[in-house]
């Protein structure tokens, strides 16, 4: 049987290289710009992601999220280096807690909810999973917002077109 947590941890690992390289080029005096009125403003996304590598903590540690007994409160963020920090603090949570996690426990049931109102049932397994497909998504988003402020874009998966050596 292959085990899912080193799978995990090292895609969490992979991921996060590249989605430090996103977060460190967001620009603080930019962060109330939103593409459209129904977008996140781009503070709002570069949190979201920032935060979301300590879901794998979450999915581990609890059986649920419901959004009515846990409102979502933003982390209070000034600057790109509070940003950086709060990316570094979560993706350490999320490590830390799948480190430790028994991989016996991922196939049991995780909710997300807002109180009586089932949003989604899956394992805690996919849950980790979702989170990391999360971040990617998000990074995108976050790669087309840097687009139209005309902020040159890291290569992900290879080099972007931003990148010297690939012109």
């Amino acid at each position: 049987m292959i085990s899912m947590i080193p799978l995990f941890l090292q895609e969490i690992d992979q991921e996060a290289v590249t989605t430090r390289k996103m977060l460190e080029r967001v620009p603080a005096d930019k962060f109330d710009w939103q593409p459209h009125p129904k977008s996140m403003t781009l503070k709002q996304l570069s949190t979201h992601i920032a935060e979301l590598p300590s879901w794998p903590a979450m999915a581990v540690n609890s059986t649920e999220l419901d959004f009515a007994s846990a409102p979502y409160e933003a982390v209070p963020l000034t600057d790109t280096k509070g940003l950086l920090e709060l990316f570094e603090k979560s993706l350490a949570q999320g490590r830390g807690a799948l480190e430790k996690a028994d991989e016996s426990k991922l196939d049991e049931e995780w909710l997300l909810r807002n109180g009586e109102q089932i949003l989604a049932t899956m394992t805690k397994a996919s849950m980790i999973r979702i989170s990391i497909s999360q971040t990617i998504h998000h990074r995108a988003q976050l790669g087309v917002y840097l687009r139209l402020l005309n902020i040159p874009i890291p290569g992900s998966y290879g080099p972007s077109a931003d990148d010297q050596n690939f012109q």
